[in-house]
Order: C-alpha cells, then structure tokens, then sequence
C-alpha cells in the first residue's frame, strides 16, 4: 500500500471557493436609449472590476497571513471546549517548525502494558492504582515502507530508518540540510518531541557497568527502526546511544557547556548532551520529515483547568503543591475532583514530556520550563537555589533484571548531579530520569551514576483527563519475562554494598586506576570532558573518584 505524503500545495480551509451568488436583475421600466446603454455596460464593468479586485485581494490576504487549524489527535473533539473568553498559549519547540503550514500533534503512547509494584511485575489495580498499563491511549503503529524509511501512522511522520555512522553535533546538524533520500529532499533534524514520540518503555535500563547487551531490550521498537548499543570495543559504555535533536538548551550545564537535548534509547532518558565535538565520542542521528509534531495550544477554561487542543488532554493547571511518593502521586489523581470531573490520573511519561516548553529554564526566564498559563510550586533545590520541581509520570522504569523499583520523572526546574564537590544542572530543565518509587530517603545514596543524579524519591503532581487514554487491565505478570527474576532487589532495602553516600562508579572510572595504588592520582574521560581525581575504594573496588568530591 502506497503512503500519501503532503505536497507543497496545501488547501487553506479559510478560503470560501463557493461561486458567489450574483445579484438579483432590476426590471426595465423604461426603453433604454443608446447612451443609456452605454453608460449601464460601463458601470456594469466597474462594479465587476471592484468585485473582482476584492475578491482576489481577499483571497491572497487569507492564503499567506492564516494558518490552518491544528490537525486534531483523533475524531473527538477536546473534553472541554473553551468559551470564547478563555486564553490560549501557543508554545513553539526551541527551533520551530511548520511543514506546509500543518502541525500533527497525536500523540502515542508508551506501549508499556506491564503494571509494576516497587519491585516486580503484578496485575493490575493490585497495588499502586492508576499506573501508565491501567490507561491506554494511541497504540504504536508503524509502516515499512520498504524504501529504507519507516512512517508513523499516529503521528503520520516518516523516518530514515538506518541513521548510519556517528557524527558530532554539528555534523549531524549540517548533513540534513542537502540531504536527498527515497524521493524527498525534505528531510530534518527531528525536535526532542518528535523524537521522544518514538520512546517505547517496554525497554529495559542497563547498568552503567554493563558490558553485555544480549538480554537488553533498547526503548525504541528495533523491529522497524534500526538501532545500536555502544560499542564497548571502541570505548563506548553499553549505554552510549545518544540520538540528535534540533533543541539546544537555552541556558547551560555543567557550569557552562553548551548542550543539546537528545534521547538515548539504550538507557530511556532524556538529558543535555554536549555540542562540542572534544568531549564527546558522536551521536546517531534519525531524519525526519512530515508536519511539525509538538506544538502546544493551551487554553485557559477558567476552572482551574488547561486544555490542549493539539492533544485534547485536559490539565490540572495547578499541581500538588507538596512533594510525594509515586504510590502518593498515583492515589492523589486517581482521588482528584475538578472542574466537575473525577477522572484525573496521573500523567504517562509522554503525555508529560509532551508539555514541557524547551524555550524556558530556571537560568533564563526565571521559570520553570512550562507556559506560564499553569501554576508551579517553587522549591529551594540541593544547591540552596530557587528552583522548581520533578514531576511524577505514572511509567516504572524498567531495569535490566526485570524490577520496576524505579517511576519515570519529568524535570521541570534544573535537573541536578553532584559534580566536582558542588550541586550543578547537568541534565537541563526538560530532562526524563526516575527515583525510587519507596523507601525510606535515608537509605539511599544521595546522588547516584555518572553525573551524580540527585536522589530525591519525593516529587510532585500535575494530573491529567481525556485525550484517547481508556481504561485497561494490563497484561497478565506471568507475560512479563525481561531479566532474570532471583536478581530482583526489594527497593526498600537498597543492596548492603551501597552506603548512604556512595555511588557505583562508571567503567572509565575503574579503568583509569587499574594497576595504580589506592590515593594515586588519576583521569577519565566521561561524556562531561575530562574528570581529573585520586584513586579510592568505591563498591569494593579501586576507582578514580573526582577531586574534591565527598568520601566514598
């Protein structure tokens, strides 16, 4: 079956091509003489002329200064249309962009169907009610064109599908422009929505120190899109699979670098990867091509209610005003009555990635990263700073031996490590990562991985209703097959090897003291630049641990 791509000639749905009604003819009263006639055909002439003249004007004026209307998600019109005294917001992606003047906003869902307690996989509505497989909206569809390029048939963009060698940044930037494949010309640089929208949390998160990806399950379906794991011979970790996006982060990490928004689909992330081609090893890019996908049209409905009409979501336009577990998020939606509705639930990862506004940081705008037609709880972070929350999603993230210990989170203000003996935003405001779902915060690290993620196990809430989103009753746990289940960890006993403040440390670090004594000095590079230190037990193991950073 052939695939209908948009052409340059878009029909604009403002413009009336209906053939005008002409006017009524005025009865002759009299035997017109010669000049009269004349005279009539003259004027006859000059009102068509006016006529014809206005409607052209009329008609160039509505093709080049109005845009169509957004491509609705689906046939239902939005849960609660505004009045016509609400606000709309348009939130623009960093680096905007409108293909034929259309914006495709369907949004898909995450594909997991599994339900998860804080360690394994149960069913449904078991415990920790109103998670991501309890609520399932538009399914993954994709089509091979058997050109080398995939189409979504959600979002109805298409993609290249093998993205072929790393490049740097900027490489991968430039190489899209003059790009020409399977009869178009066409193709982009994917935003960090358009990108994300292919997350699949089916995946399965590796362990930093993983050396083997054979019982790895990457988040994106490699059955129609190609796609590789790092490769641990050239250097790589398992987990370096860092994909390129247009959106460069409006302010910095790192105390200063310049970064960019990517997904890795090895890990199911998002963080701020470096631009500059010293201090990284390359990134995968995936064309892309169709309408511009992400473009938010948020209305005000007056009620304590946002409304996307790109999506047809309804929003809570305040959130829980406090911080909470995951299994607290879950009940305080699920509980939730507003605006004469009571059935809120707590957000997917991708339905909260998808209003994130990338033009917005703490750093730049003094806000969170999200229009300000919602209302956001401010926070002192770990750095004593002004800053603003991690939201909850009602996805587990899924680790390599099969647990679900851990809830994806959106990070609306600064997304902390701890780097170089300070608290710094290493991941950008925007980020996707995930904290313990339970426990008790005292007995877990206080920061954990390569950039020192901060560990806060208590976020907040924003709550969700409408969109394509049904009830379901998951798939049986006894389906769920990934890892080996007699490794699975009980969350609320964190493993005996990792005390309060220590972390595992990444292979780079343990390489760089092989055959070195304990308090040598020593370096790595890590995807930050270069990390200079002093050998030290770390996990049981001799490690190159930062200057200045605290014991082990």
């Amino acid at each position: 079956m052939m695939v209908d791509f948009p052409t340059s000639d878009s029909t604009d749905p403002s413009v009336d091509d209906t053939p005008s009604a002409q006017p009524p003819r005025t009865p002759e009263v009299a035997t017109p003489t010669k000049s009269t006639n004349t005279i009539r055909i003259l004027a006859i002439i000059l009102v068509a002329f006016f006529i014809l003249s206005g409607v052209l004007i009329a008609y160039k004026t509505s093709t080049i200064d109005t845009q169509p209307s957004p491509t609705p998600a689906s046939n239902t019109p939005p849960t609660n249309p505004p009045a016509n005294n609400n606000t709309t917001h348009n939130n623009q992606p960093t680096i905007p962009i409108t293909i034929n003047g259309q914006v495709n906003s369907s949004l898909v869902d995450t594909n997991q169907t599994h339900c998860f307690d804080a360690n394994s996989a149960i069913t449904c509505g078991q415990s920790f009610n109103g998670q991501d497989a309890q609520y399932q909206g538009n399914q993954p569809k994709y089509k091979d064109n058997g050109d080398g390029t995939v189409t979504d048939l959600n979002t109805s963009l298409t993609w290249i599908q093998n993205p072929g060698a790393k490049k740097g940044y900027y490489d991968a930037i430039a190489s899209a422009d003059s790009f020409a494949y399977a009869g178009y010309s066409d193709w982009r640089v994917p935003s960090i929505k358009e990108l994300y929208s292919l997350m699949d949390f089916q995946g399965t998160d590796s362990a930093v120190t993983a050396d083997d990806a054979a019982n790895l399950t990457p988040f994106i379906n490699d059955t129609y899109f190609d796609f590789e794991y790092g490769d641990t011979s050239q250097g790589d970790r398992i987990i370096d699979s860092q994909w390129v996006t247009n959106n460069i982060y409006v302010a910095s990490v790192m105390g200063g670098q310049e970064c960019f928004f990517g997904v890795n689909f090895a890990d199911g992330r998002i963080k701020c990867y470096p631009t500059s081609s010293s201090i990284n090893k390359g990134y995968f890019l995936r064309l892309v091509r169709g309408d511009a996908y992400g473009i938010n049209d948020f209305v005000d409905n007056n009620d304590s209610t946002i409304t996307d009409q790109s999506s047809s979501l309804m929003w809570q336009q305040a959130d829980s005003e406090e911080a909470i577990s995951w299994g607290d998020a879950l009940t305080y939606c699920e509980n939730l009555e507003l605006a004469g509705y009571s059935d809120w639930r707590l957000p997917n990862a991708k339905e909260l990635q998808y209003i994130v506004d990338y033009t917005r940081s703490p750093d730049t705008t003094n806000s969170p990263a999200i229009d300000p037609i919602f209302a956001t709880t401010s926070i002192t972070n770990e750095a004593g700073q002004k800053d603003y929350p991690f939201y909850w999603t009602s996805t587990t993230h899924i680790r390599s031996n099969g647990t679900g210990s851990n809830a994806v989170y959106i990070g609306f203000g600064r997304c902390l490590g701890y780097m170089n003996n300070q608290w710094m935003d290493v991941h950008g405001a925007g980020c996707q990562r995930s904290d313990p779902k339970s426990g008790n915060i005292n007995d877990y690290p206080t920061y954990f991985g390569p950039q020192g993620d901060v560990n806060r196990l208590y976020n907040y809430a924003r709550c969700v209703r409408g969109g394509t989103a049904t009830p379901s009753v998951g798939a049986d746990p006894a389906s769920f097959s990934s890892g080996d289940a007699s490794s699975q960890l009980n969350p609320q006993e964190p493993p005996a090897s990792i005390s309060p403040n220590a972390q595992q440390p990444p292979p780079e670090a343990i390489s760089a003291c092989t055959g070195k004594d304990q308090n040598a000095s020593c370096s790595f590079v890590a995807p930050e630049g270069t990390i200079t230190g002093q050998c030290l037990v770390v996990e049981n193991q001799l490690a190159c641990v930062p200057e200045n950073a605290p014991p082990p």
